[in-house]
């Protein structure tokens, strides 16, 4: 009996183990419908508020059809998406056709003041670079292979396919998030339909969790991204001169990268710094604070510094402490796990993975001691205790 006991389990653990394969196997070939989906999730929940929002809306006591809301609810969704896109893309292309018809040759000598003291510096510290080393003569090769009309070629002719691509993809997404947005219990269904009927009440509710939670988050990364931007604007065109559409296109750019949680605002400072000090001296279209090399560069990195200090004191601990109600240290800890598995790309989804994990745990494990103190929920037998007292 025993023996064959212990063949039912194996067999039970193979039979998990294909479906498991399956599964991630279906995942895999279908993953392109999968991330559309997601995406459409994702924009389901920024569209969230909006929806609650017209349904509050009386027309004689009486609402609208939800599915008059819901496309309402991505019309507007498209259109600050698109007015974002129409209002940068110009300026930033402006930026790229700037740089890459710069005088290379000519922006060498308005730098090499600056940097004589540096290139001395470097020679006597590491005399293998030899006596005729010129730090600036390395930059600029970098900035002809950057700005090489092959390379802008290439890059056009990737962006076309891209934008096709895009094409394809906003059209579902557009119309998958429709049906999300329109029917809230659609989702919740979805899910109801795969779980035991024991656990149905449960999954429903550790929906809602997510729902809130990952609605609160979206939207306060939008939020955060949309405060670094303005704050690095506002530096960039009134401190450090660099022009309007400079500033609005580098501030774009340190406002997209602020995406990636922690490292992202640095990465943006080091960019924006490297693009501003570009069109100053490379472009040499005049824009940016008439001061010298270094006291200019020092400027930069004050408004990039600022931005981070605001960023790290204010918007992050509103977004990811607040939002999704978990530990500052817990979350850092998530993302560096996040990083060392997945880089970039496990850093961007690491917030919302943990999200989900965090109330499933809850909601499903909520008896073990180590989920109870890694989320902060309360010990169900102590409440069953002050109740019976």
């Amino acid at each position: 009996m025993e023996k064959e006991r212990n063949i039912d389990k194996l067999a039970r653990y193979i039979m998990i183990t294909a479906c498991a394969a399956v599964i991630l196997a279906f995942c895999w070939f279908f993953r392109d419908v999968i991330i559309y989906m997601l995406v459409a999730g994702v924009v389901a929940l920024i569209g969230r508020p909006v929806m609650n929002l017209f349904n509050k809306i009386r027309i004689k006591g009486k609402t609208l059809p939800q599915w008059l809301y819901a496309i309402l609810t991505i019309i507007i969704i498209l259109a600050v998406f698109l007015s974002a896109v129409t209002l940068l893309v110009p300026v930033i292309s402006g930026i790229a056709k700037d740089i890459s018809m710069a005088n290379i040759e000519s922006a060498a000598m308005s730098v090499v003041s600056a940097l004589k003291d540096l290139n001395i510096f470097l020679v006597e510290t590491f005399p293998s670079l030899g006596p005729d080393f010129r730090i600036e003569n390395v930059i600029l090769g970098g900035l002809k292979d950057f700005t090489d009309i092959t390379m802008f070629s290439s890059f056009f002719s990737s962006a076309a396919s891209f934008v096709a691509n895009f094409g394809i993809g906003l059209c579902a997404v557009v119309f998958i998030s429709f049906f999300f947005i329109k029917d809230g219990n659609l989702f919740p269904n979805m899910i109801a339909a795969i779980v035991p009927d024991r656990h149905e009440k449960n999954a429903r509710a550790a929906y809602a969790d997510i729902e809130h939670l990952l609605s609160r988050y979206f939207l306060g990364l939008i939020v955060e991204m949309a405060g670094v931007a303005v704050i690095d604007f506002l530096g960039l065109m009134f401190i450090a001169k660099t022009g309007f559409n400079s500033a609005i296109g580098i501030a774009f750019v340190c406002g997209v990268m602020n995406i990636i949680p922690y490292v992202g605002p640095w990465l943006g400072g080091a960019i924006g710094t490297v693009l501003a000090v570009t069109m100053k001296y490379v472009c040499l279209d005049g824009s940016g604070l008439d001061v010298s090399f270094w006291v200019f560069v020092l400027i930069l990195i004050g408004i990039f510094l600022a931005s981070q200090i605001i960023d790290n004191y204010i918007f992050q601990p509103l977004v990811y402490s607040s939002s999704i109600r978990a530990n500052v240290l817990e979350i850092f800890i998530v993302l560096l796990m996040a990083g060392h598995i997945g880089g970039i790309m496990g850093m961007l989804v690491a917030i919302p993975c943990y999200t989900v994990l965090r109330v499933i745990g809850i909601r499903f494990f909520g008896h073990v001691k180590f989920v109870r103190r890694l989320t902060g929920s309360p010990d169900p037998g102590q409440d069953n205790e002050r109740q019976g007292q």
